[in-house]
């Protein structure tokens, strides 16, 4: 199969290349890029006049919910989801439905991924059995299944030992371990703690609960050189703390979710559903802080962080419903948004979603190591084509994925993905 895309903007942030020009592709991977062989007769012309050609993007945090064979669609939406929003490769948490603790379940998501023919899937193994408890997961027989690092997602380790323990092994077999900084007994609360929590009722989550899990993770990571990604950060004094940790040369990566960084508490309205989310939106300042931390570096990843959470789950009082959102589908348009109120080079703002997330994800993307996030000559055609000057409004109900709640919805974003490919095959055109 020749495909060529032609007379779009190719960019490449982790390269600077940024030209008009067009784009070959043979089979599974990029065969040119701008000296085009006369001789080259495509089976399929993308005419990307006026659009962005760029990598596709790499999402560090997508969750697939209960993919097991009774929820066969679940799947495919999420998939389907993800190369409608330029998203080539994502990678799953293990907190599905069961969880990813035994190598056959993590072998039969892949498998079923696989058959869909749409984004790449890269799993996380649980760190321990069923994400509780004090057993540690078989690592070793998770990762030759195809797991790409251990994450209890969502579920803070209460025992400090058990996560010494993890990080040691981790650290010996050059396993990354992805943990979101969040003390346990801190952490309970439904609304970043503030004055605005405490006049609607809510219960807080203060700053300390992540800053003091952070403490505790950078201590054990000193004690065992064990990689760690630090999953959705959210406050200033996170974004300060990685920072001073990176500088003394810990092997510490981290992310920030999209809802962080553009909303803050005073968007829950008058307890707004859609805006139960975890971890929950804090002051301005703090999203500041995570905008100028993402531009300078010290967040490594802007990511989706997203969660698809049924109509019922989200139909009840702010406190009780289920934190979470869908994201895949609007990362994309909320990275460019992100880059013109920052007025950040375009470049420089799609490679948090492209090569640096790929960075992080590093070695463990197998064969895609060398290209994954990158569009270059030889590497996986894996490819969004976007028309930046097409604004388009989010309507929850049209959004593909199986969770519907954004809170997002009603916005106008900049940006609309065109075309998606993902090893050279057209997964996606609208």
């Amino acid at each position: 199969m020749k495909t060529l895309i032609k007379g779009g903007r190719v960019i490449d942030p982790a390269s600077g290349f940024d030209e008009k020009t067009d784009v070959a592709l043979v089979g599974t991977a990029v065969a040119a890029i701008k000296n085009i062989a006369s001789d080259f007769v495509p089976n399929v012309t993308i005419d990307a006049t006026g659009c962005i050609v760029m990598p596709g993007l790499v999402d560090l945090a997508v969750r697939l919910r209960e993919p097991g064979h009774e929820h066969e669609g679940m799947l495919a939406s999420e998939m389907a989801a993800a190369v409608a929003g330029g998203v080539t490769s994502v990678v799953c948490p293990p907190d599905t439905e069961p969880v990813l603790d035994e190598a056959g379940l993590v072998e039969m998501l892949r498998h079923r991924a696989e058959q869909l023919k749409q984004a790449r899937l890269f799993p996380l193994g649980a760190l321990t059995r069923n994400l509780e408890g004090e057993v540690l997961t078989e690592m070793l027989h998770l990762t030759q299944a195809g797991c790409i690092g251990f994450s209890q997602a969502e579920v803070p380790l209460a025992n400090t030992q058990v996560m010494l323990r993890a990080l040691q092994y981790a650290s010996t077999f050059g396993f990354t371990v992805w943990l979101r900084p969040q003390e346990l007994h801190l952490g309970k609360g439904v609304a970043a703690s503030g004055p605005l929590a405490t006049r609607m009722g809510l219960s807080g989550v203060p700053v300390a609960a992540e800053t003091i899990a952070l403490h505790t993770i950078f201590e054990l990571v000193r004690a065992t050189q064990a990689r760690v990604h630090l999953c959705r950060l959210s406050s200033a004094a996170g974004v300060a703390l990685v920072r001073q940790v990176k500088l003394e040369g810990l092997p510490i990566t981290c992310d920030v979710s999209i809802n962080s960084l553009h909303l803050t508490d005073v968007d829950m309205g008058y307890f707004d559903s859609r805006m139960r989310l975890n971890p929950p939106l804090r002051q301005q300042r703090d999203r500041d802080a995570l905008r100028a931390g993402l531009a300078d570096g010290t967040i490594d990843a802007l990511v989706s962080d997203h969660t698809p959470v049924d109509e019922d789950a989200k139909a009840l009082p702010f406190a009780e419903s289920e934190p979470g959102a869908t994201g895949l589908e609007l990362l994309l348009s909320l990275t460019y948004k992100w880059a013109q109120d920052s007025r950040i080079a375009l470049s420089q703002a799609l490679g948090v979603v492209t090569h640096r997330p790929a960075a992080v994800v590093g070695s463990a993307f197998g064969n895609l190591a060398a290209s994954a996030g990158r569009l270059v000559v030889g590497g996986a055609a894996d490819i969004c084509v976007f028309d930046p000057q097409a604004a388009w409004t989010v309507e929850a109900s049209a959004l593909r994925s199986q969770g519907h709640h954004t809170p997002f919805g009603g916005y106008e974003l900049p940006g609309r993905v065109r075309a998606t490919f993902v090893g050279g095959q057209l997964a996606y055109q609208s």
